[in-house]
């Protein structure tokens, strides 16, 4: 696997292309989220967390297998940028688009839930669900937001790290399923997926009726401190731990055939 070439690729796909590839992988993570909430409340109080993470991997498996553009993802271009194969400005760019692009999609599925009424499921109970999520997570202090979005990235990107290694669609699934099973089930932080779990807490209180307790700017705290972390966890850590770890190889090899 070359990984340059893939992102030298999703930094030369024109707007359109990377928007619309972005929004359905918004639009995928948001499912996957809505999943989770849904197992969620099926499965508790037992079992809850454990089926909610057990569901949630659905979103970033159709982001692979369907080839989106997940910012969170794309935080491993920065491997290339390390390399001197792609440029700052395409990299920034990229994210600038996809995360644009993540926003919208996760927003559309948003208005779904709402307009469709599936926020009454289980008799209110997955209503009171999404509030419930929405308030902890604008109500986190924004150290640890950062922090457990460290953590979540690590383990998206290794997800995607693996998955494009991994042989055939079985192999892809399994190599997605369990990084992302492990930082739901740990309770870490994911910005494209508070896109969703935020926003839908906020409209859910009011299409219900009641007070919005949860402020703007906890929507854009959060997203601000869990993108940071993101990236830290994807582009520093596994990125940059990645490119390391090849560079040692190839110069390695390079001995080797030397001698």
């Amino acid at each position: 696997m070359n990984y340059n070439e893939i992102a030298l690729k999703k930094g030369g796909l024109p707007f359109r292309k990377s928007f619309a590839a972005a929004f359905f992988a918004g639009m995928f993570i948001a499912f996957g989220a809505l999943c989770s909430q849904i197992a969620s409340v099926e499965f508790a109080p037992v079992g809850g967390k454990f089926a909610a993470a057990a569901v949630f991997p659905i979103g970033l498996i159709m982001v692979v297998l369907v080839g989106a553009e997940l910012f969170t993802g794309n935080s491993l271009m920065a491997y290339s940028v390390y390399d001197r194969a792609l440029g700052k400005g395409a990299l920034l760019k990229n994210w600038g688009v996809v995360y644009l692009g993540n926003l919208v999609g996760s927003l559309f599925l948003v208005n779904l839930v709402i307009w469709g009424g599936t926020y009454r499921l289980f008799a209110g109970r997955l209503a009171k669900g999404m509030v419930a999520a929405a308030e902890m997570k604008a109500s986190l202090p924004p150290c640890e937001m950062f922090v457990r979005a460290i953590g979540c990235n690590i383990l998206v990107c290794v997800a995607v790290w693996c998955a494009i290694k991994a042989k055939g669609t079985a192999g892809k699934i399994i190599a997605t399923f369990l990084p992302v099973f492990a930082f739901v089930y740990c309770g870490f932080e994911h910005s494209i997926a508070n896109m969703y779990f935020i926003p839908v807490g906020m409209a859910t209180q009011v299409v219900s009726g009641g007070e919005l307790t949860i402020p703007f700017s906890g929507l854009f705290q959060n997203l601000l401190w869990v993108t940071l972390g993101n990236i830290v966890g994807g582009a520093l850590v596994v990125a940059g731990g990645l490119w390391l770890i090849e560079s040692e190889n190839r110069a390695t090899d390079t001995d080797v055939k030397r001698q």
